[in-house]
């Protein structure tokens, strides 16, 4: 969505939408999986908070100022009054209420299990269009006013985040293809539920939107993903349709967005929507119950794909109410409505073929062309994001300024875009592919392991077609 805005004629709103984007990789480097140990707060070690108890969180809340270093200057602490300011105070609630989702329905205290300490940062840069979880503490943008309000206000996407780090210690879902739609789908169920418990709402009585507070009147939208009915949150001049699929028949086969991660999780999303409100009564107990089961059970493997997931959701099911129960028939349905498992059977259709393959690291043999010229032809593509958008340009060097057009010759002549080929790829991180004949260059580089000027570069390029 982000990349949409960047794209669009609004000068101002697009500025703000690159910086918000050129920004987003300093805040999930930290990310990992389940092998790794729960991170370290980010406060200085005088001002680290104990671990919080079975009983009650560990929330730190700090404001950056607008400045983008965390985590800025402490405002409120655990148990201490509201501050006054909006941002700060529906943080920590916010926080709280995801621990509380987590420590009340499912006996896990914070992230981790270990009463992991909730630090958050509001005011975080200026007209910042989002909310990461960056391995550490959240990190709160204020919207830019045209697009997106600040984004504090949106509960279930505090939970969104928040939940990514419970996946990153428990599965460690990869985060391609199939088991990176996965990822994203647990942050929305979760986020969603979040929201549900706080305003003590069943099944039938919430919305199943994520990100309905987030969105200006300006957005002819209603939020930026339903599980009620994906595909249909936004469709908007500037941000485009929402493309999400509530069907393998509609899956997206694409190398973008690593595979479509926040695309094809809209098929894991109705199936958890279509469980719940067949179950009926609180979504977070019975329904919520098995998938957080299957999230920190044994069962579960960083590849997971859906027809995994689904079958060990229907096998957790029966383990908690009994083989025919209404639970593990509701289940069973859900998996079958989206076309995950076949009718009847806990057997899965013939599978897909698998998705996200990224384009190779090399840039041709070294024996290839020589520097390029000034009419050489790049193309510069980047997907991913929290929306999943694509953005493309196809640019000659002499289009361009003529110190980009000389860093281009550089780092085409050089095939240095290849060390940056390899890396993590994090959960809501973008993607950029460049392609060029000569020399011949097709390389694909994780967003978090590219060097800031190089990242400048490609931005720059994309957006000089604006």
């Amino acid at each position: 969505m982000l990349q949409a805005i960047a794209e669009s004629s609004d000068p101002v709103a697009a500025d703000r939408a690159v910086r918000a984007l050129e920004r987003d990789a300093s805040l999930r480097e930290r990310r990992r999986g389940r092998s790794e140990a729960a991170p370290a707060p980010t406060l200085p070690p005088a001002s680290r908070p104990a671990p919080g108890t079975p009983d009650s969180p560990q929330r730190v809340v700090s404001d950056a100022g607008k400045a983008e270093k965390l985590p800025g200057r402490v405002v409120r602490r655990e148990g201490e009054p509201a501050t006054g300011d909006a941002a700060a105070d529906e943080a920590y609630d916010g926080l709280g209420a995801t621990w509380e989702l987590y420590a009340t329905a499912y006996g896990r205290n914070s992230l981790d299990g270990r009463g992991l300490p909730l630090l958050a940062s509001v005011h975080y840069g200026t007209d910042y269009d989002n909310a990461f979880w960056d391995g550490t503490q959240m990190v709160f943008g204020d919207g830019d006013g045209r697009y997106f309000q600040r984004f504090t206000a949106s509960l279930d996407v505090i939970g969104h985040e928040l939940t990514h780090g419970v996946t990153e210690l428990t599965a460690g879902l990869t985060y391609r293809g199939q088991p990176g739609a996965l990822n994203e789908s647990i942050s929305d169920v979760f986020g969603s539920l979040v929201r549900q418990r706080l305003l003590g709402q069943r099944a039938d009585q919430a919305d199943w939107l994520i990100g309905a507070d987030l969105l200006t009147d300006a957005v002819h939208g209603v939020a930026l993903r339903s599980l009620a009915a994906p595909g249909t949150a936004y469709d908007d001049p500037v941000l485009g349709k929402d493309p999400q699929p509530a069907h393998m028949d509609a899956f997206v086969q694409t190398a973008d967005d690593n595979g479509g991660v926040h695309i094809n999780s809209g098929i894991p999303n109705h199936a958890f929507y279509l469980a719940a409100t067949a179950v009926g009564g609180y979504a977070w107990e019975r329904v919520g119950r098995t998938w957080y089961a299957v999230l920190t059970g044994p069962g579960i493997s960083a590849d997971c794909d859906f027809a995994t997931f689904a079958r060990l959701t229907v096998d957790a099911a029966r383990a908690q109410e009994g083989e025919s129960s209404s639970l593990a028939e509701a289940v069973q349905s859900a998996w079958e409505q989206v076309g995950v498992l076949q009718a009847g059977s806990s057997a899965a259709p013939a599978p897909i073929a698998p998705s996200g393959q990224e384009p190779t690291g090399g840039e041709g043999s070294p024996g290839g062309e020589g520097a390029p010229g000034r009419g050489t032809e790049v193309l510069v593509r980047r997907t991913g994001g929290f929306a999943g958008l694509t953005r493309e340009r196809s640019v000659r060097l002499e289009e361009l300024p003529g110190d980009d057009a000389d860093q281009w010759t550089h780092l085409l002549a050089t095939r240095r875009l290849s060390a940056f080929s390899n890396g993590p790829i994090h959960p809501d991180a973008y993607c950029y592919e460049v392609r060029c004949d000569a020399p011949p260059t097709r390389v694909s580089m994780p967003e978090p392991r590219l060097p800031e000027e190089v990242r400048g570069l490609l931005e720059r390029t994309l957006a000089s077609g604006d």
